[in-house]
């Protein structure tokens, strides 16, 4: 089996002074032209769940309360993956070009989480007209903005 190295880009920030995105400063130049952009996609590492028993599973017991009673790790939004690899879009508040910090809304994602990559969210690429879900999860809020309101702590066994 091939091995990949991913290098971490930046940490995030999510404290009592908010919720930022703040890239190490080689990286800083990257961050060229992003303004006029409102959301990007943040991909990160579930950095507190890479264990190595953690690897190797592929199923869990119903983690929402109106799954299926088993469900394969893929069909959920669980940290524990065989690449504990995130992808949360995030609305972008504020971007300090010079110290290479974003000041983001909320992210699903603890304080000193490392960021693998980010990309600008476009409609054009991103965003599915008609996505169909589980009846499970149905009514489940259909966007990032109503997600904020969302009573989401009924909806987990955890």
């Amino acid at each position: 089996m091939k091995t990949y190295n991913v290098n971490s880009i930046g940490i995030i920030c999510n404290n009592e002074t908010g919720t930022f995105i703040k890239l190490k400063a080689e990286f800083i130049p990257a961050l060229k032209a992003l303004d006029g952009f409102s959301h990007i996609n943040v991909l990160w590492w579930f950095s507190d769940f890479d264990k190595e028993e953690y690897r190797s599973v592929l199923e869990t017991e119903q983690p929402y309360k109106n799954a299926p009673e088993k469900m394969g790790i893929f069909a959920t939004r669980s940290p524990i993956r065989p690449n504990p690899i995130a992808l949360t879009a995030v609305e972008i508040i504020h971007v300090d070009y010079q110290n290479g910090i974003i000041q983001i809304t909320y992210i699903d994602a603890n304080d000193n989480t490392p960021i693998i990559d980010i990309k600008p969210y476009t409609p054009s690429l991103d965003r599915v007209e008609t996505p169909v879900v589980p009846g499970w999860c149905s009514h489940w809020p259909k966007s990032l903005e109503e997600s904020g309101t969302f009573a989401w702590e009924q909806e987990f066994n955890f």
